[in-house]
């Protein structure tokens, strides 16, 4: 075939001849008055780089019901008509028809008619299968309703004065059919992203007023560490919206994400000052106790001695603050060390004197055993002296170890002491003067009571008034217990 075809706006003589080599469609389809339905699709849809994102295989045969309902609609062939949809001149020129008559698409001088209109034929099944495909698209979901638009614009471009052949009137009416559909969809697109948006909107101002109020609390009072995981999730959160969520406006977006940065800054300028003045209180603290540590461990010489000086350090100690958890523990472990040292010398002392105690110990317990014989000595004045001498023996004997022993001992003399002193009292009471004379008037006061009541008794009996016995009796009775008591 020779390249001296006419150039039209779709093609030139070279790109026409180029293409008529290079189809692969057989020589055995050719235009008819009753073209076949459902010519090939996928060979064509193939070769269209202007849907280089569709899946074909959406309409091969093994689709599913809705995109079957889809295909019957994208009907990509020539509807059948009794006129054919185009002829070719004598000289290659090619027409289709069209509602207004027949508008020439092109010329193919050097091949033959049928290869002419096959051709521009093919051309139209490209077209027809880009229609189809959109179609296909929308019907399936999960697409932009605007992005499918806009590719139907694109398409609507192309069907303008088309250099095809077929049906093209049908194509631009479903594409506007496509269009009206989309327009709709593309409204209610439209309105579910501003409600998207303004989600968005609500849950990042959310995110900046934490990060503000976090920024405008104390920082004296903020859990530092606690509050930096915080501010780093919401950072992450941040990012999660700007990647997966929908795009804000510009002017909202900004305003928010300037807020949120200052609030961070302000949050990160806090915490460098806190852990800043942190770190000199630290220091002034760490200084203080290495001089407490110091101290403690000159003490050491002294011994036992040096543990009233350690106790006045430890109480410094506890109001010196913190120098941070590493420097404390360190500085403590020293200070401790020392006050270990001058214990550990009480320690070794007192075990020596429970040694030295045990013969101290065995004479005290003697001593017990001769003080409980005062509770057998009648005399008073004798067993008073008995348990002096047992109290100075005691005394000149000093204290034993270990403390609890010397407790027990000392307990057990103080009972048999307590016991002396009780007969002391008791003794005293009885053998006061006043008290006797006390005793004696009463006495005396009782046994004149008692004649009297006897001499009344006697009279009662006599003259039977047992009214009068039966009261001189129960008084008589009482002064006489009276009497008993005092020792009469």
């Amino acid at each position: 075939m020779t390249a001296n075809a006419e150039a039209t706006p779709e093609s030139t003589p070279e790109s026409v001849a180029d293409s008529a080599a290079s189809d692969p469609v057989t020589e055995d389809v050719i235009v008819t008055a009753e073209p076949e339905v459902d010519a090939p699709l996928e060979a064509d849809a193939e070769h269209d780089p202007s849907t280089p994102d569709v899946d074909v295989a959406a309409s091969e045969p093994e689709v599913s019901e809705s995109e079957a309902e889809a295909s019957e609609v994208a009907d990509l062939t020539p509807a059948s008509s009794k006129e054919p949809w185009g002829k070719v001149d004598e000289d290659g020129t090619v027409s289709v028809r069209e509602a207004a008559g027949w508008r020439v698409v092109g010329q193919y001088p050097d091949g033959s008619a049928e290869e002419a209109l096959a051709y521009f034929e093919r051309k139209y099944s490209d077209l027809a299968s880009e229609v189809g495909l959109l179609e296909v698209r929308h019907h399936r979901g999960g697409a932009s309703a605007s992005d499918i638009r806009s590719a139907a614009r694109i398409v609507e471009g192309k069907l303008k004065d088309a250099a095809a052949v077929g049906d093209l009137a049908s194509l631009e009416a479903r594409v506007a059919k496509l269009s009206q559909a989309l327009s709709a969809a593309s409204a209610t697109e439209a309105a579910a992203n501003r409600e998207a948006v303004d989600a968005a909107v609500r849950e990042r101002t959310e995110l900046v007023e934490k990060a503000e109020a976090l920024a405008a609390r104390d920082p004296k009072s903020v859990q530092w560490k606690q509050a930096s995981a915080d501010l780093s999730a919401m950072f992450d959160q941040w990012q999660a919206h700007q990647q997966n969520g929908p795009r804000l406006p510009k002017t909202t977006g900004q305003q928010l994400w300037k807020r949120f940065r200052d609030a961070r800054a302000i949050v990160d300028k806090n915490r460098r000052e806190f852990y800043a003045q942190l770190d000199d209180a630290h220091k002034s603290v760490r200084d203080r106790k290495t001089k407490l540590v110091e101290k403690a461990e000159a003490l050491a010489p002294k011994g036992e001695e040096g543990i009233g000086a350690y106790r006045d350090l430890l109480e410094e100690w506890k109001s010196a603050g913190r120098a941070g958890k590493k420097a404390d523990d360190a500085l403590w472990a020293r200070f401790k060390a020392a006050g270990d040292a001058l214990y550990g010398a009480r320690i070794e002392r007192e075990a020596a004197d429970v040694q030295a105690s045990r013969e101290k110990i065995d004479a005290k317990r003697e001593l017990l055993v001769e003080a409980r014989t005062v509770a057998d000595e009648s005399d008073i004045a004798k067993a008073r002296a008995l348990l002096t001498s047992v109290q100075r023996r005691w005394d000149d004997i000093g204290r034993v170890f270990p403390r609890d022993v010397e407790r027990g001992l000392d307990d057990d003399l103080r009972k048999i002491e307590q016991a002396l002193r009780t007969r002391e009292e008791s003794d005293w009471k009885r053998n006061n003067p006043e008290t006797k004379a006390r005793a004696n008037d009463m006495t005396r006061q009782l046994t004149e009571a008692i004649g009297k009541l006897e001499d009344e008794l006697t009279a009662a009996k006599a003259s039977g008034d047992k009214r009068a016995i039966a009261a001189a009796s129960e008084a008589l009775d009482a002064r006489r217990a009276w009497l008993t008591a005092l020792g009469g």
